[in-house]
Parts: C-alpha cells; structure tokens; sequence
C-alpha cells in the first residue's frame, strides 16, 4: 500500500514480525515451546495476514502457551481475557466510572448553576478522562505492539461472542457515547477452546484456525527434555511413552502435556532413574485426577522394559 508523505501511517501498514515459518519456528524453539511446522506456519500466517488465530484441542496441550511464547519472543505485551460464564462488556470491553461521573456533575453544578447546561457536562463526562479500558479495548490503544489472548473462549455464551466480532474483523471499538475507536496497531489475537461447545459460525470466520493435539511421542519427549532440567533421555523416553499407553485408555481426563512435565519433575524429585510397575502406580495422581481414572489405569498400565 503506498501512502504520500503527510499520510498518517495506518495500522495495517505494520511491518511483519516475521520473515518466515522458520523463523517463527526456531525462536519459539528459543524460548523453549517445541513447535511444528503447522503451528508455527499459522503463526506466520496470521501475522502476515492480520487474522487471528483460533486454538482448538484437548486442555493442557499448549494453546495458551503459544500466546505467551509468540508474545515473549516478538516483544509485545501480553493481554489477557480470561473467557467465563457471564462473562460481559464491562468486563471484557470497557465501562464508565460513574462514581467520578457523578462526582465530576455534582463538582460542576456546585461551582455554578449557570455556567454550564446539561449538554455541556454529559459532553464533559463521557469522555476518555472517564472510561475504564478492559482487555479488548485496551488491547487496540495500546501505543505499544500487543498479543491478545482471549483465553477459553468457548467458555462464554453464545451470545457473548458478538462483543468479539467487531474486534475480530475490524479492529475497532463502537461506542455510542464516543463513536468508533479504531486500533492504533493491529494485535496478534489468540482465540482458545477446549471443545466444550461448539463456536459460532461468525466467529470461526473471522480467524484462522490451529487445532493443538496431544504431541507425537517424539515431540513430547522433547519438550520434557527441554522444561526439565537435568532429566535424562531415558528417564524422558520412559515418562513419555507411559504417558502415551495411558492416553490410550477410555478415560474422563487424559493427562495433558503439563501433568506429563509434572510426573517427570516428581520423578527426579524421588531420585527415580527407571520407572518400575509400582513407581508409576504410586504417582498416577501426579497424572490423573480422578480417581476412576487412577484406577483403571492403575489396572491396565503396562510398563516399557
């Protein structure tokens, strides 16, 4: 896009965070999340393209990982709306503070009666002096480059997904006591679910999509490699192929991708070196959470020799 001199410089105009998906690649690899080519490519992609991203899969696989680690390594500031039932725009856009408004209209009226009329000060009051920014809109006026994460999206009614559409699509903010507030810099949004309900066609459109499984056998005992210092391969080779025999059951809650880094930390805490039948029973909880689970799997684990 070309712009005259005296243009302002959209926020589309942005220079890319990213020359490549190798690049994305090796400097999340760099902070210690272990990516594949798929997971870095929409990185890239969304970057490229100004779209957000929708993360979808199993808890625990690092979805939100991956905002945090795209966040560390492009220098942004991390913003964070944690999604939950109820949730609204007050808390997720913005609201006015209608203790200071009142205070402003009360000041005004007792200074002078007749100094000004109610346009006046309701033009006065719903101001920027008077609004209180929440993640979504302080996420686009931010001066600095921002990574928003709207983490466990499918955790909010359907209903609620419209705050974000605006957002999602055009970057910008309506507000009907100040109008449209556009972005000063377009934000690396990430959207993640845990499939508990299926998002709204609308929503879907807007982003681009990841889905985060369980990692291959390979990759996860790389990322124990990598977040447990001091493990050795075959301590690692071990916790992630019991962990992988145990994903195979029918259970409630499989063990996610920070349990599996849990059980190993436990293990070197235990000064274990070689997994026995007994040592894996006596730390499934480390694993499970339920005990339904703990018990069959109690049952039915078979160990590597």
């Amino acid at each position: 896009m070309t712009t005259t001199p005296d243009a302002p410089i959209s926020p589309w105009d942005a220079e890319p965070r990213f020359e490549s998906v190798q690049q994305v690649r090796d400097a999340l690899r760099d902070v210690q999340y272990l990516a594949d080519d798929g997971i870095a490519g929409i990185a890239y992609l969304a970057d490229r393209l100004q779209k957000p991203i929708l993360v979808e899969g199993p808890a625990g696989t690092g979805k939100t990982q991956l905002a945090k680690s795209i966040a560390e390594i492009t220098g942004a500031k991390l913003i964070r709306l944690q999604c939950y039932e109820g949730l609204d725009e007050s808390k997720a856009l913005y609201e006015w503070n209608y203790k200071k408004q009142l205070l402003r209209i009360q000041t005004e009226k007792g200074a002078d009666e007749s100094s000004e009329d109610w346009t006046d000060i309701k033009n006065d009051i719903f101001s920027d002096e008077f609004l209180l920014t929440r993640p979504l809109l302080e996420a686009i006026t931010s001066d600095e480059p921002v990574v928003l994460l709207i983490d466990e999206v499918d955790r909010v009614e359907v209903e609620t997904e419209a705050l974000l559409l605006e957002i999602l699509s055009d970057y910008q903010v309506s507000i009907p006591e100040l109008g449209t507030i556009s972005a000063k810099q377009i934000p690396l949004v990430f959207l993640t679910s845990n499939n508990t309900r299926e998002l709204s066609e609308a929503l879907k459109r807007r982003c681009l999509y990841l889905h985060v499984d369980y990692p291959q056998l390979e990759r996860e005992k790389q990322i124990v490699l990598a977040k447990t210092p001091g493990i050795s391969e075959s301590l690692a080779d071990q916790v992630t192929r019991i962990v992988r025999s145990i994903r195979q059951l029918d259970l409630k809650k499989s063990p996610s991708v920070s349990e599996t880094l849990d059980w190993a930390r436990t293990l070197m805490l235990l000064n274990i070196d070689t997994i026995d039948e007994q040592t894996a029973k006596d730390t499934l909880n480390i694993l499970l959470k339920y005990q339904t689970d703990i018990a069959k799997a109690a049952k039915e684990l078979s160990v590597d020799e």
